[in-house]
């Protein structure tokens, strides 16, 4: 019993696959390698606490401006501490912070870890309607019990897609 088979076409095909087959997961092997330096992970600050972010990984921190917590100092960097109902993390950020920017709303922080509960930012963005949010977020909001519907956080409305 022999490995090839008798089959000239066979033959062909099998020779194909078996070239190809290495080639290609080098190929996909590679692709992953480029990526893994350029991921960001979004992270709510009591999973950031929970994941034991290291120092100097680029990430993004989702949450609420915990009221009380602005400091702008002469040098024009401002901090802040993000929180969500479980956990906070103190952000540093330098720069023009959006018009949106206040206490009790929420931002999306992106920037570079500094030590076990803090960020160093080099953009923030300001939420400007929780209205509309994706349903993971949401779950992720109820799981916590942050989830606020007397505060106008309706569901999101399914997607109506045509011809179904």
């Amino acid at each position: 019993m022999s490995f090839w088979p008798r089959s000239v076409k066979a033959r062909r095909r099998l020779t194909i696959f078996l070239i190809a087959a290495p080639v290609f997961a080098g190929a996909v092997a590679l692709s992953l390698y480029a990526l893994k330096g350029t991921v960001v992970y979004f992270y709510t600050p009591a999973q950031w606490i929970e994941a034991k972010v290291p120092a100097g990984k680029t990430v993004r921190l989702g949450g609420l401006v915990k009221p009380g917590s602005v400091v702008k100092t002469p040098d024009g960097t401002t901090r802040f501490i993000v929180q969500d109902k479980l956990k906070e993390i103190t952000v540093a950020y330098r720069g023009e912070l959006p018009d949106l920017f206040r206490e009790g709303q929420g931002v999306v922080c992106e920037g570079e870890v500094t030590g076990a509960t803090s960020l160093r930012a080099v953009q923030v963005l300001a939420k400007h309607d929780e209205k509309y949010i994706p349903k993971n977020v949401q779950k992720e909001l109820e799981k916590q019990g942050e989830w606020r519907p007397e505060a106008g956080m309706d569901k999101p409305k399914p997607v109506q897609r045509p011809f179904q």
